[in-house]
């Protein structure tokens, strides 16, 4: 199985601190059954901007200590990156990666709001041949206020990454249900942990695939780690038509 949403690398954003951190982590990987793990700390994020060079170097560094105690995962370069106006010359300059050298890109909106240029650069992204996927949009305000939003994003060539967590109810129920909710709506097409730490931002990769198979969602199990793997493969991914619900339904989950 593939993560392609990971914060290992230690002492470079909010993620581990230390490489014995990052090596405990690595090792709950191991046990949850992942066999591949895409590195993407945080790039062009307003606290953390994490260098191209380093995120080499730590891959570099922490497959070494992988290998010293033969455990059965392999990592991979990649950013999760907030979105901004000048990200498709970042990538040409060699300042951004993407996921696991591919053309597959992680994304990152605010928490709460989706900028002006939002549209126009995922066109621009997706006319030079990078597909944008969009970091746990069941955690971005504007998007759960009005699911459209993504829905245009994806028929414009945006593709969304759910998360772990959220499917897990460690972020709620209400984001549970949202996310849950996109699944069934076919809005999201990858699948990640965005690990940060053991204690308030645990793996849970293996907690999200048990509740969808709970929830009778077996075939979105297949299609989530199918596309991680082609992600790595550089791949074209499996993509089903949305089914979007009605208004209403969406709009009940946030009311107060």
């Amino acid at each position: 199985m593939v993560d392609t949403h990971s914060h290992l690398l230690y002492g470079v954003d909010d993620g581990p601190q230390q490489l014995s951190e990052s090596l405990q982590l690595l090792e709950h990987a191991v046990m949850q059954g992942i066999t591949a793990i895409i590195t993407t700390p945080h790039a062009k994020h307003p606290m953390y901007d994490v260098p191209y060079e380093i995120v080499l170097h730590q891959v570099h560094t922490l497959q070494l200590e992988i290998e010293k105690r033969a455990w059965p995962i392999k990592l991979f370069p990649g950013h999760e990156v907030r979105i901004n106006e000048n990200i498709l010359k970042s990538i040409t300059t060699k300042q951004l990666h993407t996921l696991a050298n591919s053309n597959y890109l992680l994304l990152e909106l605010p928490s709460e709001t989706i900028p002006f240029y939002c549209k126009e650069i995922i066109r621009l992204l997706v006319a030079s041949g990078i597909t944008p996927i969009i970091a746990h949009p069941e955690r971005n305000g504007a998007i759960r206020q009005n699911v459209a939003l993504l829905e245009q994003f994806i028929r414009d060539g945006a593709l969304a990454q759910i998360t772990a967590g959220s499917i897990a109810g460690h972020f709620g129920k209400k984001i549970q249900q949202f996310a849950m909710d996109l699944i069934e709506a076919r809005l999201v097409h990858t699948y990640g942990s965005d690990v940060h730490n053991i204690s308030t931002r645990p793996l849970l990769f293996e907690a999200g695939l048990d509740y969808l198979e709970k929830m009778k969602q077996l075939d979105m199990v297949d299609l989530f780690l199918e596309n991680n793997e082609r992600i790595l493969e550089n791949k074209q991914l499996l993509i089903a038509e949305p089914i979007v619900k009605s208004e209403r339904k969406w709009w009940h989950l946030f009311t107060k």
